[in-house]
Parts: C-alpha cells; sequence; structure tokens
C-alpha cells in the first residue's frame, strides 16, 4: 500500500479512522506523535513489536503499561491470539480510544483498565484535562501530585481542569496471577513506581520486562537500572528510530528527523541470552549521549 491509496474515514472532531498495519485505528488527528506516525505511517514503534515476536508465543500472558490508543496492543493480542493481555491506560478520552479500537478489530483477548499503576495504592494522583483539539503529544502525559501546582503561574489555574485518577498496583490488581510472560511498561517516567508496586507479581512470575528508559526522562534512568538489578535482571539498550523506511504507507518522507525511541528489554540472570543488543553494564551511561537527537 502507499500514501496515496490509504483507506481513510473523517470522523468529523479530532478523531479520525484509517486502515493502518495492523487494522482500523481512531487516533487523535491533533498528536505530534502516536497520531502523527499512524498518519503517515501506518504503524507506530513497528521495532518494538518486531523485537517481541521473538520472545512471545501464542498462549502467553501480557500486562501492557501505558497502552495510550492501542497502536502496540493490537499486535501484541494478536501474537498471543491464546493468551491474554491486560492493557492500562488512565487518561479518559485516551482510554476511550484504546477501547474502540479493540472492539472495531473484533479483539476478545485484551482486557483493557483505566488505570494509573504505582506503588501506593492509596496515592492521589491528578490527571490534566487535555485540550484534545489542540495539537500536542498526549502520549507524553505525566501525573501531578498536587492541584495546586500552577496556581501561582500566569493564573492558568482558571484554564487547566484535573480529574482524579483511579490508582491501583500490580501487586494488588494481579495477587493471584500465576504466569506472566512479559510486562511492558511505558509510563512516562513514572517506571520506577510501577515496578516497586509490582515485586512480588515479579518474583513470583518471572516475566521478560521491556521498559522504556527515554531521554525525556533521563535523569531517573540510573535508579531504575539498579531497581532492576536488584531484582535479578540483566539488561539491554533496545534503539530505534521513530522513522522507519520500511513502513506500511511506504511513506519516503521523515518527519521525525533523529528522534529515537530509548527502552530497554531485561531478563532473570539465570536465563541464557543472546538477543544481539547491547548490554547496560554502567547504570549512570544513557545511549542518548552517543547519538545526536
Amino acid at each position: 500500500m502507499d500514501i496515496e491509496n490509504k483507506e481513510f474515514i473523517s470522523l468529523g472532531g479530532f478523531s479520525d479512522l484509517i486502515k493502518m498495519r495492523d487494522g482500523w485505528m481512531i487516533y487523535n488527528k491533533n498528536d505530534s506523535y502516536v497520531g502523527k506516525s499512524i498518519k503517515e505511517y501506518g504503524e507506530w514503534s513497528l521495532g518494538e513489536i518486531d523485537l517481541l515476536k521473538q520472545i512471545l508465543k501464542p498462549n502467553d500472558s501480557i500486562i501492557e503499561v501505558g497502552s495510550n490508543i492501542g497502536s502496540l496492543t493490537l499486535p501484541l493480542s494478536r501474537i498471543v491470539n491464546q493468551g491474554m493481555i491486560y492493557a492500562f491506560e488512565p487518561q479518559n478520552v485516551v482510554f476511550q480510544n484504546l477501547c474502540a479500537n479493540i472492539s472495531i478489530n473484533s479483539i476478545t483477548n485484551c482486557f483493557c483498565f483505566q488505570c494509573a499503576l504505582t506503588d501506593k495504592i492509596d496515592e492521589k494522583l491528578y490527571n490534566l484535562n487535555y485540550n484534545f483539539n489542540a495539537e500536542q503529544n498526549f502520549a507524553a502525559m505525566s501525573f501531578i501530585r498536587n492541584k495546586n501546582y500552577y496556581d501561582n503561574i500566569d493564573n492558568s489555574r482558571d484554564r487547566i481542569k484535573f480529574y482524579e485518577a483511579n490508582v491501583d498496583t500490580l501487586d494488588n490488581k494481579f495477587s493471584n496471577l500465576q504466569s506472566l510472560k512479559l510486562l511492558k511498561t511505558d509510563a512516562e517516567g513514572m517506571e520506577v513506581n510501577v515496578l516497586k508496586g509490582g515485586f512480588d507479581l515479579i518474583k513470583r512470575t518471572k516475566p521478560i520486562l521491556y521498559v522504556e528508559n527515554d531521554l525525556v526522562y533521563k535523569e531517573k534512568s540510573q535508579e531504575l537500572i539498579e531497581l532492576l538489578w536488584s531484582l535479578d535482571y540483566k539488561l539491554f539498550w533496545h534503539i530505534q528510530p521513530y522513522y522507519n523506511e520500511n513502513n506500511f504507507f511506504k511513506n519516503t518522507n521523515n518527519i521525525f528527523k533523529h528522534f529515537y525511541h530509548f527502552n530497554m528489554i531485561g531478563f532473570r540472570k539465570e536465563i541464557k541470552t543472546k538477543i544481539g543488543l547491547m548490554e547496560v553494564t554502567d547504570s549512570s551511561f544513557h545511549p542518548s549521549e552517543k547519538l545526536m537527537i
């Protein structure tokens, strides 16, 4: 398929519907990264799926923390088509898009939860109620713990609305889960909190970990790496450009230039692994230092 022959439906408002690599997808046309990539290339972060295909089997179970609108949830649910995927997305409107995309593609092995995962079940977290009609990066949502944060910033409190997020921990949510192949987190800098809230689950099921360690939150990288080492995991960097030359729409225009995804994949130390990726050996080092971003 080329970009001129895309199957596309304008839904009005900020939502459009497109036939992309993994099926039909509703996306926000004002989303400057995930939405724009789906519109221009018919995919988002395909390299993650290509890597995870090598380790997943049809009957595996997956927990995906930070599913956004389901651009990776859809292909993952098809890889584990005899297993299960538990998808977490705390943002209200984005969660509604996630559920819609699971439904219109007739996916039946995915359970979606509108919930933020952290390390304290009684923690109060607040979400900004974004203007979805204005261009921005809706996947880069981060929580605030104090609604008064904006009180003295140009009187912006009058223009910004908040809602309290549903909060849970992995250990509380999955206290009876006995088998988990993959725990994937894209939690916008809250990876440490998410993982601390899942210590029992991780120790019991010993899943493969696929964890975002992005340039934007580089100051949290060392703590994250050392936390995973303390859980007896060996880690490997998985770095990939936003733009894929072999994208679904065969679009040769690289709108993302030199942007990269920075993730880590982790395996229990006792597992012999040949994965062809650079091992994480220095917790103070972030590979963005070697790349021009």
